[in-house]
């Protein structure tokens, strides 16, 4: 597995959804830059469902434990989104079990 994180977002503006997919390596630091993507695409319709897909990355626990209270609060932290916008959004976690300290994929 690569530690360089990857992400790639998947837009489809007609069912108002958007998915952004990383791989790599998502630690509590990189976790920001999905976060920075998420703002970016959920900016780019009202209503519109976000996934997080994270299922094919190396997750540490803290990192998806951040990723899944976004996704429970309907909001992304508020040091990328000071105005708190409604944000819809679903995480897929990865599939493996968890190791001591991350989650392998």
């Amino acid at each position: 597995m690569n530690s360089k994180l990857n992400i790639v977002v998947r837009v489809d503006l007609d069912r108002a959804r958007a998915q952004v997919i990383a791989k790599g390596h998502v630690t509590v630091h990189s976790v920001n830059a999905i976060y920075v993507v998420a703002k970016r695409a959920n900016a780019l319709k009202q209503n519109l469902q976000l996934e997080l897909d994270v299922s094919h990355a190396s997750v540490d626990r803290e990192a998806l434990e951040m990723l899944q209270a976004s996704s429970q609060q309907h909001h992304l932290p508020v040091r990328v989104d000071p105005q708190q916008s409604d944000c819809t959004i679903s995480v897929l976690a990865p599939k493996r079990q968890y190791h001591p300290g991350a989650l392998a994929a």
